[in-house]
């Protein structure tokens, strides 16, 4: 049932684009380690940049273990699921790289998220992810669900921290400079906002 495709465009494209739901897949090298997945939102947060490059926002929360997996070996899987209309599963496997505030490519990056007002979600990074392999499933057990509208609960909560309180935050949170198995995090302290 499943296929194969060697870029991501057309209705491979317009399908992930439409989805109000994403996931986020990654691990340590370690057996031992603990896998994490996370589910992501918010209009306008994700971007096709080209047929085999994908990015999204990523903004403060209660922990970075997905960067901290991106830092230490780069594997990502990101899903997403069709709760309306004919049954899809899309996933990307591929590489990932976190790109702070600090980095010469984040200004460039943020231009690909027009719709978003990432001054009042706490950006940490832009995650960055090239395809090695996407592909598609039936998703034929999946349900019917209906989305209704976004939360605007990060951004209440976050649209009042400026760069030396979003670092406090981070500071003060267990899981934010290094992952739940001790891998490093988000570097600390956070680079001031250049948007």
């Amino acid at each position: 049932m499943g296929k194969t495709y060697e870029r991501i465009d057309g209705r491979l494209r317009t399908f992930i684009e439409e989805q109000p739901l994403f996931f986020t897949a990654t691990a340590p090298l370690s057996g031992d380690g603990r896998v994490n997945l996370s589910p992501k939102g918010l209009k306008g947060s994700f971007a096709v940049l080209d047929e085999l490059t994908v990015a999204y926002l990523d903004f403060a929360g209660s922990n970075a273990e997905t960067i901290a997996h991106l830092r230490e070996n780069g594997r990502i899987t990101l899903m997403w699921c069709a709760f309306q209309g004919p049954p899809n599963i899309v996933r990307v496997h591929g590489r990932g790289e976190p790109v702070f505030r600090d980095d010469p490519r984040f200004p460039g990056l943020l231009t690909r998220f027009p719709g978003v007002d990432t001054r009042a979600h706490g950006l940490r990074a832009v995650i960055v992810v090239h395809a090695e392999l996407v592909r598609d499933t039936c998703g034929y057990a999946v349900p019917f669900m209906a989305y209704e509208e976004e939360r605007d609960l990060h951004e209440r909560r976050f649209a009042r921290e400026d760069d030396a309180s979003l670092n406090d935050y981070f500071t003060k949170k267990e899981h934010i400079a290094s992952s739940l198995d001790g891998l490093p995090g988000l570097p600390l302290p956070l680079p001031p906002s250049s948007v």
